[in-house]
């Protein structure tokens, strides 16, 4: 199976409805490395890498996230994997 990496940027209401963990707990699930963060401006920015078909699950799942977020728009940018991260953590 290929492997790719995607930078994504997530806007809308995503911060303080656990858009964080979740999205670890789903890349886990999913079997991806990378990690997720909140920025200054309201959005969260999220880096996942691995099999192709498990990141477009979860590229997926950030379209809709947990139960209270409303995401209105995910910017994805799509690369090859480069393997430099061991696990999926949340970043501060």
């Amino acid at each position: 199976m290929e492997r790719v990496k995607v930078a994504l940027r997530i806007k809308g209401r995503v911060q303080g409805v656990f858009f964080r963990d979740s999205a670890r707990r789903e890349a886990v699930r999913l079997g991806l490395t990378g990690w997720v963060r909140n920025c200054p401006d309201g959005d969260v920015e999220a880096v996942a890498e691995g099999d192709s078909q498990a990141v477009r699950d979860f590229v997926s799942w950030c379209r809709k996230g947990p139960r209270y977020a409303h995401v209105e728009h995910v910017q994805v940018m799509e690369s090859p994997a480069t393997d430099e991260f061991c696990s999926f953590r949340v970043e501060f």
